[in-house]
């Protein structure tokens, strides 16, 4: 499969992502759009990472043949992690919003600041 299906995947998953983020008022659909984009961006790394052994084949005999396009599954590997560390943190932060104001409306929390 060519590369550009991935990128327009990715860029079309991106741009909902940013939609809904700059649309939205609701903490958790904004929490999912975010999620979305960094998704996006992992769909990208990896299939760069795919097509990183066609460029490299002639460069074979320097690099161990079972090593040869994982750079970009590692950074997935780590973007994961702290994406699951996000979802703590922030699902958190959320169900302490919705406890205090009985809404996840963003819009509600800037009147709190009066």
């Amino acid at each position: 499969m060519p590369i550009q299906y991935y990128i327009a995947l990715s860029a079309t998953l991106f741009c909902i992502g940013i939609v809904g983020v700059l649309t939205r008022r609701n903490a958790i659909v904004i929490f999912m759009c975010i999620e979305l984009m960094l998704n996006a961006v992992n769909l990208l790394l990896v299939a760069f990472s795919k097509m990183q052994p066609v460029a490299a084949a002639t460069n074979t005999a320097a690099r161990n043949a079972a090593n040869v396009g994982i750079d970009g599954q590692i950074f997935v590997f780590f973007i994961m992690v702290v994406a699951a560390a996000e979802v703590s943190v922030g699902l958190a932060i959320i169900v302490m919003m919705y406890r205090n104001t009985h809404s996840v409306d963003v819009n509600f929390l800037n009147r709190l600041k009066n």
